[in-house]
């Protein structure tokens, strides 16, 4: 059994975010979509919420589990047995770092390849930070995450 990591913040889910785990569950026969905490941002969303939004989120992608992990990628993919690790790519500038990323978990856990899925055009500038800064500043997010999260931000952020 292929089994995939599909990692990430998701503070909140973007569309972006579920185009890359779509075609990562067509790719593999199990995808796990993992909230990991990040030390470089502070999430609007507890970790909580961030898993019940994937859960609603992916309810209809099969083969698509949602957990949590406080340490290391490298170290969660070894212990769920996973051989791939799933990154979207929206731009030249996230590959740097996401590059650095792959090499870092190789050579922690050699069992593991990092597979880079490059973004569709109509999501290529969505981000969860833009997400959050439209929703402050009271713009309409409806295209940018699920219908079944959209109340949620908003009355996260006061409306």
């Amino acid at each position: 059994m292929k089994i995939a990591i599909c990692p990430g913040s998701f503070d909140p889910v973007t569309h972006g975010h579920l185009d890359i785990i779509r075609r990562a569950a067509a790719m593999f026969d199990r995808v796990i979509v993992v909230v990991m905490t990040n030390s470089n941002k502070v999430p609007m969303f507890s970790r909580e919420e961030r898993v019940d939004f994937l859960l609603r989120a992916t309810r209809d992608i099969p083969h698509v589990e949602v957990d949590t992990y406080g340490g290391l990628l490298a170290d969660y993919a070894r212990q769920k047995q996973a051989t791939a690790i799933v990154k979207g790519l929206r731009a030249m500038s996230d590959f740097e770092y996401e590059f650095q990323m792959a090499l870092t978990n190789r050579k922690l856990n050699p069992h593991v390849e990092t597979v880079f899925l490059t973004t569709t055009a109509e999501h290529m500038y969505l981000s969860s930070s833009l997400v959050k800064q439209v929703a402050q500043l009271g713009g309409d997010i409806t295209g940018f995450v699920p219908d079944c999260i959209v109340e949620d931000i908003l009355r996260k952020n006061g409306r």
